[in-house]
């Protein structure tokens, strides 16, 4: 039988860098010692609340159809929760809400982007955008930045790749997988260049409140921003609640109606109950949501120091998020036989920078993702493994 070309548009290395966390839980499910830093699913419960905001709302009955754009009281707790950590006010009219960021992110895809479009994205990028991207036949340009850099976009280097075909430009800060965070004078030449060139901005900012250095910058806030900016943010990382699928994207109204209407013919709307319960999530003071932070901050220093001394790997201590990555490159592995060979022998998942794209070659994305004693463990897995690859180069 037949498929359609999206099937080969959606495949690929995107979809095989989740190769080696799927062998990982094989090991594990067998018996075998195995510590799962592959994938960045909080090991947090989610906030007690949130559950019974979540209990309370299916035993009042609440099972029916929701709105499709989302709730109003969620769309105007989201309004209110942007414009309080970006200084931007909207509405609960310029709010969709939908089943996470990823599918955000899809859906402003298909609505702003035309086969044939370019979209300029910071490359190593989250896996899973080419695949998007590619499914409505945007091409993705992708502008490489360095782990000695911090990797960090360069405004010039954005420039310098803008075509007559460039129809938008898509960067997460705090990045997914380096953790780096753009400045605000960074934000600032980017937006001249989208103003200049007449581009939408597509900024996913799922974990901007998992910032520890520096200051997060919303660019929709930003002079001449708020017309041509689709941000993208969830309650997944943030919240704990990766299962629970609650994401959304703020965008002018005119963008927010075609996005209505993808989602009702894609998804009719997201489960009333689970929006209840996000709404106990953004409106209700949480202590927990600090301590993850703090545990977040203090698991990737733990980390950093760990590693310190290691030779042949060098930790890069990120501004942001959920993860650390490791420059290995001394070890004369590539990524990927470096995660292979450590799963294999040391029983530590995690995933190969190639998987982000070959900006990201020779580093390796360990998530923070289990507590102090397993991630001290992991750290001294892998410094004994460097430590065999040295010998072993040395004794060559």
């Amino acid at each position: 039988m037949r498929f359609s070309d999206l099937t080969q548009r959606i495949a690929g290395d995107g979809a095989a860098a989740w190769d080696i966390h799927y062998r990982a839980l094989a090991m594990l499910e067998q018996g075998k010692d195995i510590l799962l830093l592959s994938v960045g699913d909080p090991d947090f419960d989610t906030p007690q609340p949130i559950v019974q905001g979540a209990i309370d709302s299916l035993l009042a009955g609440n099972t029916h159809y929701a709105e499709v754009r989302g709730k109003r009281a969620l769309r105007e707790a989201i309004a209110k929760r942007h414009h309080q950590r970006s200084g931007q006010r909207v509405t609960a009219d310029e709010v969709t809400v939908l089943a996470g960021a990823q599918c955000a992110l899809f859906s402003v895809a298909q609505c702003v982007l035309n086969p044939g479009d370019e979209v300029i994205v910071a490359e190593p990028m989250y896996v899973t955008y080419e695949a998007v991207f590619g499914a409505c036949g945007a091409k993705v340009v992708p502008v490489p930045v360095r782990s000695e850099n911090g990797f960090r976009v360069l405004p010039e280097d954005v420039a310098a790749r803008i075509t007559p075909r460039t129809r938008a430009l898509a960067l997460n800060s705090p990045h997914n997988p380096s953790g780096a965070s753009l400045p605000r004078s960074t934000w600032q030449a980017l937006a001249e260049l989208c103003i200049a060139h007449d581009l939408w901005l597509i900024s996913d900012e799922v974990y901007s409140e998992l910032l520890f250095e520096g200051e997060h910058v919303s660019p929709a806030s930003l002079p001449g921003m708020a017309e041509r900016t689709a941000t993208l943010n969830s309650l997944s990382k943030s919240h704990a609640m990766t299962g629970w699928r609650v994401g959304w994207v703020v965008a002018p109204p005119s963008l927010a109606a075609h996005l209505e209407n993808l989602a009702l013919c894609m998804l009719y709307g997201s489960p009333d109950f689970v929006q209840d319960a996000a709404v106990v999530a953004l409106e209700s003071d949480l202590p927990e949501l600090d301590a993850m932070r703090e545990a977040y901050r203090e698991r990737r220093d733990l980390v950093c120091e760990h590693l310190a001394d290691c030779t042949g790997v060098r930790a890069l201590k990120p501004d942001g998020g959920m993860f650390v990555m490791l420059d290995i490159r001394e070890t004369g592995l590539s990524a990927q036989a470096f995660a292979d060979r450590l799963l294999d022998r040391h029983g530590v998942s995690v995933l190969a920078g190639e998987a982000f794209g070959p900006s990201a070659a020779g580093h390796i994305r360990l998530g923070l993702v289990v507590g102090p004693e397993p991630l001290r463990d992991a750290c001294q897995r892998i410094a004994r493994f460097a430590h065999e690859l040295m010998e072993a180069r040395l004794h060559a």
